[in-house]
């Protein structure tokens, strides 16, 4: 995803170093401390214990008790309060696999201890949710709920009737979404014979994380399957400026446009991640001269003459500090365009593009155990956040998750739609 900041927080918190040990198969008996700390876990959640008093230093210096207390209420929000331990298996005398059930699900996880009295938390993480009497009327209005506005779709990619759709027709403001156009345009360049997966470049470009690449040498040689592999599979934002500049803002707009998008004047000009960091990281009369202008002609007259040399990452992170910017100067789509694409790309681009785009799932293993394919692309910002799916199931029929959230007025709580989308795949389809 788009991020400069350090905006993200694991779904319930950090794995200690504890959980590399081998499970000791041996070891059934559970042991006092880990029935002590579990029971503790409870308590945490339902804030009837300090944190200060159960997690061991090493857990608090990563994770501070205000900031576990706002993913304890994320957590309650979604699912209610815990309830009850349903399950501790032990995979050592300080370690085990839990289960914590919520009012509305069990959240399932790990837990490790300190060996030294008094035996405190040191790794906690609850990575699954198995949904408790949830639904998608229920999962409706906590969407409704959320600040901000929501467009969501989820059900077959042909048509028919979806499961939940909200908004699904509205423009909004998509992140590093937008890098499955571009990597639709060049799978389609590929399929007519212009380009090859193995065709080379050398490293022209370079941007800030998310990514790796920003890091590597100017003028390495690279093929474009492992720039479109580093763009979808960890959001890299200069391997994404690489396949622009050799695709070309023209052959993205016109897949755009070929693709069925239903606002191009929107969604143009295709800006660049550096340029959007350099126009909301850089002097403000630039961003507001470029917002205020309104043909995209002069839009993409005025980008060469933007300075993307002298912005920092601090100068970005300083931008984004107080919280949104110009959630105009963005990239755009509805997700009835998403849905769109992937029909295009279905009729139009090389496969490798689909085995691209399920590199990095980004669901828990049993939901990605639930299909036989899931592909998927996010994208965030402050006051942004998109997630994609597309799913196909065991009879070869597909499925979209496509959810958008735009809150111009204050930074989203992320962990809050990850989680409704986590709870949505639970249900039946």
């Amino acid at each position: 995803m788009l991020r400069i900041l350090v905006l993200a927080l694991s779904l319930l918190l950090i794995p200690s170093a504890a959980f590399a040990q081998d499970a000791n198969d041996n070891e059934t008996a559970v042991s006092e401390p880990l029935k002590i700390r579990t029971q503790d876990v409870i308590a945490l959640l339902k804030q009837e214990k300090a944190a200060e008093d159960v997690f061991g230093q090493q857990f608090l210096a990563a994770v501070p008790p205000a900031q576990f207390n706002v993913v304890t209420q994320q957590l309650t929000s979604q699912f209610g309060a815990a309830v009850v331990v349903e399950s501790i298996e032990p995979t050592g005398e300080f370690t085990a696999n839990i289960a914590i059930r919520f009012e509305r699900a069990i959240g399932r996880g790990t837990l490790a201890l300190s060996p030294i009295e008094p035996h405190k938390i040191e790794g906690l993480l609850l990575r699954e949710f198995d949904a408790i009497d949830d639904s998608f009327a229920k999962i409706e209005a906590d969407l409704a709920a959320l600040p901000g506005k929501v467009g969501v779709y989820y059900g077959p990619l042909k048509g028919g009737v979806p499961k939940l759709s909200i908004n699904p027709d509205d423009q909004f403001a998509i992140g590093s979404t937008f890098k499955l156009y571009v990597l639709a345009a060049l799978a389609e360049d590929i399929e007519a014979g212009k380009r090859h997966w193995d065709d080379v470049v050398s490293l022209s470009r370079e941007s800030f994380p998310s990514g790796m690449m920003q890091d590597w040498p100017q003028g390495a040689p690279v093929t474009l399957h492992t720039l479109a592999g580093m763009m979808i599979s960890i959001s890299d934002n200069t391997a994404t400026d690489e396949l622009i500049h050799v695709l070309g803002r023209d052959r993205i707009a016109k897949l755009l446009e070929e693709s069925g998008h239903s606002d191009t004047a929107k969604a143009n000009p295709i800006l660049t991640t550096l340029e959007l960091f350099a126009l909301k990281g850089g002097p403000r009369e630039v961003l507001e001269a470029y917002r205020a202008e309104t043909s995209i002609e002069r839009k993409l007259a005025m980008l060469p003459e933007i300075d993307v040399v002298s912005v920092t990452a601090d100068d970005v992170n300083s931008a984004f500090a107080d919280g949104p910017v110009a959630l105009d100067v963005e990239w755009f789509a509805s997700a009835n365009d998403l849905r769109k694409l992937f029909h295009h790309m279905n009729r139009v681009t090389d496969y490798t593009a689909f085995s691209i785009m399920g590199i990095n799932p980004s669901v828990r293993a049993s939901t990605r155990e639930d299909w036989a394919y899931v592909g998927y692309k996010g994208g965030s910002e402050p006051g942004v956040l998109n997630l994609t799916w597309l799913l196909t199931d065991f009879s070869g029929n597909e499925h979209v998750l496509i959810l958008s959230w735009n809150n111009p007025d204050a930074a989203l709580e992320n962990s809050k739609l990850e989680l409704i989308a986590q709870r949505i795949l639970a249900l039946p389809r």
